[in-house]
């Protein structure tokens, strides 16, 4: 009998101990976290999110499961980013253009700088963040950055062949963009990508300023008939961000957070090849409805270009007015500059043609 009572009480003392080993009953359970994304269930990027949660699951054999919630479901895009520094979802992901002004030096990489593609564009911006690492962004921790291709305007009745053309068109536009639509002469509309479907059905606005990929990832091609190719003289667009809850990150076991660095690695550059695929699908599902692509010339290029000039200089002077040092703008542009050119080069070295060429 008291050899048994022993046993018992060793058996307890045991559980008791392996309770308190940290990470020990954790292990039993997995870690659970809420992903938020503001993109349609069935839209690339919604898709690209959905599979990033399936291959932490997978990767970490089961130890992390995400539940997913797209089409601002959990938080709109606006909220995004605060819903995660606020805990109301664990991972985020939207576009700093919702936000303007919460990160006004990210806002550099929405300037018109001439981008020529979302395989570019979102490498650029990956990059830009590895380089530079933002005091900005130190309530959360970054997973990755990325961005769909440069944006084109496109009108619902009225062609644009030239920059006077876009006199006092309305557009929707947020962010840094907006500022690129008030140079080049038009009117910038705020409004949520969401509501831009029935504002062009209504008559609200007159075209569109938005990347190729939304013409049929947001069914926009349905209301637009011309679009000019004006990337070379502007190419811009906005800055999407992944983003993770700061607490939950250095909560996690560091296998982990070795497991989630590389797939977010991986997922920068499979966001940009969809990205680009994405435009490519867009633009033969405009023209197969009947729309128009219409080359800018040489000469207008120069217009639309020295145009949209003030707009850098205008964002440098605004941000030396709130303390930020003109030299280290002028090195990140260097550096954006720089990787534009690298990752043109590596995109015709993986074969990947162009969708704004005319057939």
């Amino acid at each position: 009998m008291r050899r048994k009572l022993m046993l018992v009480m060793l058996a307890i003392c045991l559980l008791s101990f392996i309770g308190f080993v940290p990470g020990y009953a954790a292990s039993s359970s997995p870690i659970k976290l809420k992903y938020s994304n503001f993109f349609p269930v069935a839209h690339f990027f919604s898709v690209g999110a959905s599979q990033f949660c399936d291959e932490v699951k997978k990767r970490t054999n089961g130890r992390v499961e995400i539940t997913y919630y797209p089409g601002g479901t959990l938080t709109t895009a606006p909220n995004i980013f605060k819903g995660v520094v606020n805990n109301l979802s664990d991972i985020g992901l939207s576009h700093i253009g919702y936000t303007r002004g919460r990160f006004p030096a990210t806002e550099i990489l929405d300037l018109p700088l001439g981008y020529s593609s979302a395989f570019v564009e979102s490498h650029v911006r990956d990059d830009f963040n590895h380089k530079f690492k933002l005091k900005e962004w130190d309530e959360v921790h970054v997973l990755y950055f990325f961005s769909p291709g440069p944006q084109i305007i496109a009108t619902k009745t009225k062609p644009v062949r030239k920059l006077e053309d876009l006199k006092g068109l309305k557009f929707r536009g947020i962010g840094r963009p907006a500022d690129t639509l008030s140079a080049l002469g038009a009117t910038p509309v705020a409004l949520e990508m969401a509501d831009q479907y029935d504002a062009l059905q209504r008559g609200l606005l007159d075209g569109t300023y938005e990347t190729m990929e939304t013409w049929k990832g947001w069914k926009l091609g349905e209301q637009i008939k011309y679009a000019t190719l004006c990337q070379r003289a502007t190419g811009t667009t906005y800055t999407f961000y992944v983003v993770m809850n700061k607490d939950k990150w250095n909560e996690l076991p560091d296998d982990i957070k070795k497991i989630f660095t590389q797939i977010s690695e991986e997922w920068a550059d499979k966001s940009a090849l969809a990205a680009f695929q994405a435009d490519i699908e867009a633009r033969d599902f405009f023209l197969q409805r009947g729309g128009q692509l219409i080359p800018l010339s040489d000469e207008e290029v120069k217009k639309w270009a020295k145009a949209v000039e003030p707009v850098v200089q205008n964002y440098m002077k605004e941000m030396e007015g709130k303390g930020y040092k003109r030299s280290d703008m002028e090195a990140q542009l260097k550096f954006i500059r720089e990787r534009i050119i690298y990752w043109d080069k590596q995109e015709k070295e993986r074969g990947l043609k162009s969708p704004y060429i005319v057939q």
